[in-house]
């Protein structure tokens, strides 16, 4: 399983555009991160924003081989629904969309009613699919976005990734939702570093690594398993 990090910054990006701050003046020497979204194996798309064509084109990737989207809630910064228009314009390969009711609901509208090519299927937390050679299980974030947040439990078979953006701590029943599985990496959102949490929707430090160790505690990752911080803010 090949991941690409297309973008690892929070809603604003870090830098903030607008922010004067010295976290901000501090990235402003290295590269911009961009909202978050990640690429699996070139096929699977994980969160689709308003950045991601410029992103996917910055690292080599070519969306004419994706062949899922799978969108974790409604947030712009995670589901921007404009792609699915400019995608019809040059190619009818098929297409699966995941998310949400709030995301399918979102997305619906930017194509024909009756048009066959993109396919969308409503996920829940806890519904599993099997798509284009792998198995997604729908996991209830500590979120919330005009309804229902995702985050998604991914295995191809011989490797697995937990994509957890946008969360918090965990919720009552993660442990059951989780059972069976051994991630291999783990992309965590910490949106909030170093200050103390503004809502309890995102991590800071202190709540990452409580959220890392519990997965650890509960066998869900693995030793080796890698660890990369996602959905990062000033």
């Amino acid at each position: 399983m090949d991941v690409t990090l297309l973008g690892t910054g929070a809603s604003d990006g870090w830098p903030n555009a607008w922010c004067g701050c010295a976290s901000c003046a501090d990235q402003r020497r290295r590269e911009a991160r961009t909202p978050t979204c990640a690429a699996v194996d070139g096929r699977l798309l994980l969160d689709a924003g308003p950045e991601m064509p410029r992103q996917a084109l910055r690292a080599g990737l070519d969306l004419a081989a994706v062949e899922v989207v799978a969108i974790t809630h409604a947030h712009d910064d995670h589901c921007h629904p404009s792609f699915l228009m400019h995608r019809s314009w040059v190619t009818d390969r098929p297409l699966t969309v995941l998310g949400p009711a709030p995301v399918i609901e979102a997305c619906r509208p930017w194509l024909a009613p009756d048009q066959e090519v993109v396919r969308f299927v409503e996920l829940t937390a806890g519904d599993e699919i099997e798509v284009a050679g792998y198995r997604i299980r729908a996991v209830r974030a500590n979120h919330h976005a005009h309804g229902e947040a995702l985050n998604w439990a991914i295995s191809d078979g011989s490797a697995s990734l937990l994509y957890a953006t946008d969360t918090g701590p965990w919720l009552p029943g993660a442990r059951a939702a989780l059972a069976g599985w051994r991630f291999d990496a783990l992309l965590l959102e910490e949106t909030f570093g170093i200050v103390d949490r503004k809502v309890p929707q995102h991590h800071n430090l202190e709540s990452f690594a409580a959220a890392v160790a519990d997965l650890r505690a509960w066998g869900n990752l693995a030793p080796e398993g890698r660890v990369v911080a996602i959905h990062l803010g000033h």
